[in-house]
């Protein structure tokens, strides 16, 4: 594939792999700029492509370490609109602070929409982000908001597995939307936990409404962060009869004790995505498959351009 030569794709310093990949797609070069830091420990950022009049587009995740990664995406985006570029986009495969949107208590603040202001202050046009932890997120920020998902993804890679008695289980009841088109696209049947979270990492599975007994069993989620609500579902399906169990996200965190619980879980396959880059430890995880969503974010990134319709990518498939 070849598009005009007035598109510049910049990767962050969070996921130069995933720029690489989309920029494969693309069939352009990577965008050359210079992230170096002075002795104090600041950023400075030189743009060494010359980018007047260009559609420029910097791919950064908010992932570990979270504020570093953001703060080098505002300094980005700044550096491309002094640079007199046409039209800059931040693409954001992980949009970090995602689950503070809201106050759960009182004087805490909403760190989602400080992110969103920040983003458009800092000079983007658009963003471009993929599985946002709530759809709402998109109406924090003041600029147009193109999300994508990683589901066709999954879910091709999950039609290999030939499964003969699939259950997909939503692992809580704000999930079951997600289980529910995981569904109709296996062919399978619907089965909900019952959970109730006992803090910010621990979390207390009930009952279990559905059939896992003698079923092959799939769980998915838009991320696994500690991985107590997967682990603890794994368990209990198993205790019910569950054949296997495989598990699915978009974003791989494994925060915390996350690859020890995931070690010791009766887990056959975790398989995430690269919005985020796998940590070593979770590298070695013998039973983890990484799929790549390069594709997804290139044929967006193409179409942004084009001034080409981003929701029909999801009508129909895409070849990933």
């Amino acid at each position: 594939m070849t598009i005009h030569n007035d598109i510049k794709v910049f990767s962050g310093s969070s996921n130069p792999e995933l720029t690489k990949k989309i920029c494969e797609y693309l069939g352009i070069p990577v965008g050359c700029a210079k992230i170096e830091r002075f002795p104090d420990g600041e950023k400075i950022i030189k743009c060494e492509d010359d980018v007047r009049g260009k559609d420029c587009f910097v791919v950064q995740s908010g992932c570990e370490p979270v504020d570093e990664h953001i703060v080098e995406l505002l300094i980005f985006l700044d550096c491309l609109k002094r640079a007199s570029a046409k039209r800059v986009t931040a693409v954001i495969p992980y949009f970090g602070y995602a689950r503070q949107d809201r106050k759960d208590e009182g004087r805490t603040p909403i760190t989602a929409k400080l992110i969103s202001n920040l983003i458009a202050t800092a000079g983007a046009d658009r963003v471009l982000a993929m599985d946002l932890h709530a759809a709402q997120l998109q109406g924090f920020f003041d600029i147009p908001v193109d999300h994508l998902f990683a589901e066709p993804v999954l879910t091709k890679y999950f039609k290999t597995k030939n499964f003969k008695h699939l259950t997909v289980v939503s692992p809580d009841v704000g999930n079951i939307k997600r289980a529910a088109r995981y569904v109709e696209h296996l062919n399978g049947e619907l089965a909900i936990i019952h959970k109730r979270r006992l803090n910010s990492k621990e979390v207390q599975c009930g009952a279990i409404i559905g059939a896992v007994k003698d079923r092959d069993v799939l769980m998915c989620d838009d991320i696994i962060s500690t991985a107590g609500t997967m682990c603890t579902a794994a368990k209990l399906v198993k205790e019910q009869g569950a054949i296997s169990i495989c598990i699915g996200a978009t974003h791989g965190v494994f925060a915390d004790k996350a690859i020890e619980k995931l070690k010791n879980a009766p887990i056959d396959e975790i398989v995430v995505t690269d919005t985020i880059p796998l940590k070593p430890e979770a590298a070695k995880l013998p039973n983890i498959k990484v799929l790549t969503v390069s594709n997804i974010l290139g044929e967006a990134i193409k179409r942004i351009h084009s001034n080409e319709s981003i929701s029909s990518m999801f009508k129909c498939p895409l070849g990933q």
